[in-house]
């Protein structure tokens, strides 16, 4: 079975945690596009619900598939979000923003009572890292930026090989927010909560692809079938 097929099939599970009336972050990337192609199916077929996307890419898919939209500030408040992921370590911990849209996936997983990330078995691991991590940073003052994050990966014995992620174009990445993007190739995130309050203490960074304690369920499609797998929350 391809990987896209596995894909829609975490997708598809993903909808039986669909419920009418539900205000639901929809997520960016090629899982997160087959969750928001069946649920258009869904909507056509009466099932009432407004959905939030987190990328103009994400707005378009939901409107051809015919999936209600509305935003964050009409709608502050979510009831869940369904979005895909990079990596999915230990505890749910997960690596995002391959596909550029970081910033507005944790604003609204944030929002959201419940997440749910969705992926092929290919993205379980056992340590997060081998995947690059994003880092999204303002234009103003880059260069700087990008030397206070090599220094705070020093400080945790991280590897500093830092990349300004490119588009097709070959021109610098430019997120929706108008930001851009590094990308940060560690290798093994042996702290990643050291590391996410290291980078987020840099007033250049945006944001950064590392979702701790976000995901409540992973739905994860492998050649033996799906397996749903909880956050354990520590009482």
């Amino acid at each position: 079975m391809t990987s896209d097929a596995l894909k829609r099939q975490a997708a598809a599970r993903a909808l039986d945690y669909v419920r009418p009336g539900m205000r639901l972050g929809l997520g960016t990337g090629s899982t997160a596009r087959h969750f928001v192609a069946l649920l258009g199916e869904r909507v056509r077929a009466g099932l009432d619900v407004v959905g939030v996307p987190t990328s103009e890419a994400t707005e378009a898919d939901a409107r051809r598939a015919g999936v209600p939209l509305t935003t964050l500030e009409a709608a502050p408040q979510l009831d869940l979000t369904v979005d895909g992921a990079d990596e999915i370590g230990p505890d749910l911990a997960l690596i995002k923003g391959g596909g550029g849209a970081l910033l507005r996936e944790k604003i609204v997983a944030a929002a959201s009572a419940h997440m749910i990330v969705i992926a092929d078995e290919s993205k379980l691991v056992a340590t997060l890292g081998a995947f690059p991590l994003p880092i999204e940073i303002v234009p103003f003052g880059m260069a700087a930026t990008e030397l206070a994050i090599g220094r705070a990966l020093e400080r945790l014995s991280l590897p500093v090989t830092l990349r300004l992620r490119t588009g097709s174009d070959g021109h610098a990445f430019v997120t929706d927010g108008g930001h851009r993007i590094i990308d940060a190739a560690l290798g093994r995130i042996a702290a990643p909560d050291a590391l996410a309050e290291s980078l987020a203490a840099i007033p250049g960074v945006v944001e950064h692809g590392l979702f701790l304690r976000l995901a409540g369920t992973a739905i994860v499609a492998g050649e033996t079938g799906i397996r749903v797998i909880e956050r354990q929350i520590s009482s």
